[in-house]
């Protein structure tokens, strides 16, 4: 059954009717993660899920359903890749028996430069088939950008390697490339996209400077950015 069939059947039934569950399954952007700095030579990270797109969902949801209230199982793992999220999936998605399954990986998955293309797709051919077997809707969510020049470190920063970096991928096409593996595998499994990073893409291309929209000029977006995967998810839930 389709999660907008779901919502309709607990507006209709409330109290006969089981709590829709939508479930993440992504990195540090759906868990929640913002600025990150150096703390005794470790690198640290400001977590703050409440203004994470998981939570903006639901509130979006709580407001066109006000009878039919959700639950959100927010699977995301900072750092996390596609093949750990595989690993992962039975535990911390499948368990809670979700109607709605929203996965958003590559950020991560980009560390292993091209030669990780075969193995990204290959993790997300395993999510979206387990999720198939257990009859579960699944989107697949394409992430924001990564900064496209290191303008928001000082010179000297310890963060300037990491902007480099990110840069480098960014400009260079490597996630680009990660982001049509996607748009395959979802093609082939026939998966449904929701495709902000073509959104980010756009507003790159129209002038708008979208490093400016990550915290620390990185790759996580500021929390405002959050209320855009929010609603383009929504829509595609809608739309589905």
């Amino acid at each position: 059954m389709k999660f907008v069939e779901v919502l309709k059947a607990k507006t209709n039934d409330n109290p006969g009717t089981r709590t829709p569950i939508i479930a993440f399954l992504g990195d540090s952007v759906t868990q929640g993660c913002f600025e990150v700095y150096f703390k005794e030579g470790q690198l640290k990270t400001i977590f703050d899920s409440c203004q994470g797109y998981p939570e903006r969902v639901k509130r979006i949801f709580s407001m066109l359903y006000p009878e039919a209230p959700i639950s959100v199982i927010n699977a995301a793992v900072n750092g996390s890749s596609a093949p750990a999220g595989y690993e992962r999936l039975k535990r911390d998605v499948l368990a809670f028996k979700p109607d709605l399954l929203v996965v958003c990986f590559g950020l991560n998955d980009s560390n292993a430069e091209m030669e990780g293309l075969d193995i990204y797709k290959e993790a997300l051919r395993n999510i979206f088939t387990t999720a198939r077997q257990e009859n579960i809707e699944t989107i697949f969510m394409t992430p924001n950008m990564m900064n496209t020049d290191s303008s928001r470190i000082s010179p000297g920063d310890p963060l300037e390697p990491l902007a480099d970096l990110f840069a480098k991928r960014q400009t260079g096409g490597l996630f680009d490339a990660y982001m049509d593996a996607a748009r395959e595998v979802c093609k082939e499994e026939n998966v449904t996209l929701c495709d902000c990073y073509a959104i980010w893409k756009k507003m790159y291309e129209c002038g708008v400077d979208t490093t400016k929209l990550l915290s620390n000029g990185l790759n996580h977006p500021i929390r405002e950015m959050h209320e855009m995967f929010a609603w383009q998810l929504v829509h595609t839930i809608l739309n589905n």
